[in-house]
């Protein structure tokens, strides 16, 4: 019994120290600094495990047809090239700036199921630069960009030329 009640104080203390240590502020917050192995890794599965469990079952109701991959391309290319990049740049202009770094899409596809990668555009990520889009754009449009990403590696050539227009820009009023 004695050795029980010792483990118990144990794990008690050292739980006590663990979160004096975090909120002292010893664990750096940095964005500069890459992540532990062990950060990455807790990190990543967990994210994993959270989405999985999180994602409803839902179909993709859109076809893969050339019309649909070109309005994907053009919402990808107007709001995810800066940090996940194109075809024209691979190598977004965020990628060594973000921590965690984004995944760079033309050169590591995104691999998740459709309804887990559709759930990650309407929520977000937590604790990364990935913002949640369902207050931005419509659920037609968010599923128009999964289409996008689960077939960017195989695009007809209309789709591939989204990234090579030029896009005129102009200010939304702050209303």
């Amino acid at each position: 019994m004695r050795g029980f009640i010792f483990g118990i104080v144990t794990m008690i203390l050292i739980l006590v120290l663990g979160l004096l240590f975090c909120l002292e502020g010893f664990v750096s917050m940095r964005a500069d600094n890459p992540p532990s192995r062990l950060e990455t890794s807790l990190a990543g599965r967990a994210m994993d495990a959270s989405i999985a469990r999180a994602a409803p079952k839902a179909t993709n109701p859109l076809t893969a047809d050339e019309a649909n991959l070109v309005l994907g391309a053009r919402l990808y290319r107007d709001h995810c090239t800066m940090c996940h990049g194109d075809l024209a740049h691979p190598k977004s202009l965020l990628a060594d700036s973000l921590n965690p770094p984004p995944p760079q899409f033309m050169n590591d596809m995104a691999d998740m199921p459709e309804n887990q990668n559709f759930y990650i555009l309407q929520h977000g990520i937590r604790w990364t630069a990935m913002p949640g889009w369902k207050s931005v754009l419509t659920e037609q449009q968010i599923w128009l960009l999964v289409t996008f990403l689960s077939h960017m590696h195989e695009l007809p050539p209309a789709a591939k030329q989204v990234f090579t227009e030029t896009v005129v820009r102009t200010p939304q009023s702050p209303n």
